[in-house]
């Protein structure tokens, strides 16, 4: 099976081509750069493998929650290409693309900083194949009671877990500091690939979990994309107390 994969959903711009199990990337920390990279990176992969899009047999894409303009770039791009190739489309959950990795290791909490104060998390252990399946829904929680938040939700839970990405780092990483007992470690550098998408997709591919290009939808979680003026002042007399 041959998959094209696309995770533009944060800072970085990453794009992976999966081969019957083998997996060539490009993925860099390019912000504000993904329109320019994406598509000549897809193609430079395609080049690299010998491959023409016509030999593809579906397309992969990080539909969020993230960046509401990456995410939505990524979405255009993988339903025009689908449709001009009448191929099938495989979403994926830009947080369970930024657990995958980390799965070997224990469950993950996956959090991305969605601004305005707010977090983009998710809940994730390995399925049979080590891939990601999730524990909870994924969810927007305000920065000041997330720790609250998920302390409530796992009060009857012994275990612990890797915690990782961009939300980690939002308030200077103070906000996770009660749970600090629940987790064996924390990466606050982590952001997802599309190598990651891939690998993900490529299993629900053999699952029949794909869907047809038109039918394709991000995740946002919220609709608002900046706060008004009165909203930022009052976020930063909060801040300066």
């Amino acid at each position: 099976m041959k998959l094209l994969a696309f995770e533009l959903a944060t800072e970085a711009c990453s794009v992976a081509l999966w081969m019957d199990g083998t997996l060539i990337t490009r993925h860099e920390l390019a912000p504000r750069r993904h329109v320019e990279l994406a598509l000549p990176w897809a193609d430079a992969l395609l080049a690299e493998a010998g491959l023409a899009k016509s030999q593809l047999d579906a397309l992969a894409v990080g539909i969020g929650p993230g960046a509401f303009t990456g995410v939505r770039l990524a979405i255009s791009l993988v339903q025009g290409m689908a449709l001009g190739l009448d191929r099938p489309v495989l979403p994926v959950s830009t947080l369970a693309a930024l657990a995958e990795p980390f799965l070997a290791q224990g469950p993950v909490l996956a959090a991305i900083d969605a601004r305005m104060g707010e977090l983009y998390v998710g809940e994730f252990e390995a399925d049979a194949g080590g891939l990601p399946r999730p524990t909870a829904n994924e969810v927007l929680l305000p920065v000041l009671s997330a720790a609250q938040t998920l302390a409530t939700r796992w009060e009857s839970a012994a275990q612990t877990r890797i915690a990782v990405g961009t939300g980690f780092a939002a308030a200077g990483g103070a906000w996770w500091q009660d749970l600090a007992a629940q987790l064996q470690q924390v990466d606050a550098q982590a952001l997802p690939t599309a190598g990651a998408v891939a690998r993900i997709a490529a299993r629900d591919f053999a699952a029949g979990r794909w869907q047809q290009a038109d039918a394709l939808q991000p995740t946002y979680l919220r609709d608002k994309v900046a706060l008004t003026s009165a909203e930022q002042a009052a976020a930063r007399a909060a801040k300066n107390g």
